[in-house]
């Protein structure tokens, strides 16, 4: 995968409003902002081709990327997209900058590897989450996290706290106490299967009569 996917290149845009991003959306161009750090927010216009191509790579979600505004090279961190609800266009896209020693606050995408293995022993795998909040600076941002199913069984589920966390990397909703430890897989009974017990028959029994 060429880095050519984490470079942007834009213009800075003045002329703001619905009526403005319409027309820029005419011209194949895509309006954005950005925000955070110690500077100012900065108005930009991007081209839309580019654009869509490099977004379709799930990396380019949790990757710094390097924005061009005029002879400025800005990193930043895609944190909003908005899309076209039934159309392949973006509308709109809010980048927030990225500070060397500035924490950052974002979604990292969850990478489940060996699902096979517990699917083998019959087991359905159900997933509770497919990216986690992370709270990391610049320097330590993961592109994913990898979860391995390897050694789970069935009726067994994966939470967050359960997971290693890379270096440098907290998870988010474990800073929110207890309650916010989400359930991330889960390797459930296939439904419908019949539960080999002496209880079980029981139960069947009992509501048969």
């Amino acid at each position: 995968m060429s880095d050519a996917i984490y470079v942007l290149d834009a213009e800075v845009r003045t002329d703001l409003g619905k009526g403005a991003s319409r027309r820029l959306r005419h011209q194949d161009k895509v309006p954005a902002i950005i925000y955070g750090g110690e500077k100012e927010p900065v108005s930009i216009t991007l081209d839309h081709a580019k654009l869509l191509k490099s977004q379709s790579f799930e990396s380019f979600y949790s990757h710094i990327l390097t924005v061009n505004v005029g002879k400025e090279k800005i990193q930043a961190i895609v944190k909003d997209m908005q899309r076209h609800p039934f159309k392949p266009k973006i509308m709109h896209v809010d980048f927030q900058r990225v500070e060397a020693g500035h924490e950052l606050h974002t979604t990292i995408p969850l990478h489940f590897l060996n699902e096979e293995i517990p699917v083998k022993k019959g087991g359905v795998v159900v997933h509770g989450a497919n990216e986690v909040e992370v709270t990391v600076l610049p320097k330590d941002l993961p592109e994913f996290i990898e979860v391995d199913l390897t050694n789970v069984e069935i009726g067994q589920t994966i939470h967050l706290s359960d997971l290693v966390a890379p270096k440098g990397v907290t998870f988010t909703q474990l800073t929110k106490g207890e309650g916010h430890d989400l359930a991330v897989v889960s390797v459930n009974k296939p439904a419908g299967k019949a539960v080999d017990t002496d209880d079980g028959e029981e139960e069947a029994a009992d509501s048969a009569e």
